[in-house]
């Protein structure tokens, strides 16, 4: 039997984000995905989308991003709630962002992405929403763990030389 939910009040959609850095051996990248649909036909966007009834946010952004990207990812650090009442044009919507690093590979669009694609960090081209934003803190919080040398978004064939270019990238982008 389908369950219905009715609330006397409006209430807000809920998605997930991931920001998904990745290293090359000589560059810190982040992965995104060009929309394939409105809003923002045509625009590059964080992997993500809307969170279905029965799972929880770290299910949901493993899914929309191995489903918009082909890539999987156990790792996922949260970020935090993304909740301007205007951030989506479509409804009220409050996003849950994670992030991961992981090395560059092959990733290809799929869903409503049209493409995916790896962008060095200090070339990213004008992102959708509030992408910006999130991928601007996400950067500054990575790169506090990786100072501290801690985190579980790290993947664990990363070295301890690996992590310091990387933090360095991190400090010196612009």
């Amino acid at each position: 039997m389908e369950t219905m939910y009715s609330y006397r009040y409006p209430h807000p959609a809920v998605t997930t984000d991931c920001v998904v850095f990745g290293y090359d051996g000589l560059k810190l990248n982040v992965l995104l995905v060009e929309r394939g649909r409105e809003p923002y036909q045509g625009c590059w966007a964080l992997p993500g989308g809307f969170l279905n009834i029965d799972e929880d946010a770290p299910d949901g952004a493993r899914r929309e991003l191995n489903e918009e990207t082909g890539l999987k990812v156990d790792n996922l650090e949260q970020l935090g709630a993304f909740t301007a009442p205007n951030r989506d044009p479509r409804e009220r919507v409050i996003s849950i962002a994670f992030f991961t690093l992981v090395r560059v590979q092959d990733v290809v669009g799929g869903d409503d992405a049209t493409r995916a694609q790896w962008f060095p960090v200090n070339k990213l081209p004008e992102l959708a929403f509030d992408h910006r934003l999130i991928f601007e803190r996400a950067l500054e919080r990575m790169s506090h763990f990786l100072k501290l040398k801690t985190g579980d978004f790290i993947s664990a064939d990363f070295s301890y030389e690996e992590i310091d270019m990387i933090y360095f990238t991190t400090l010196t982008r612009h």
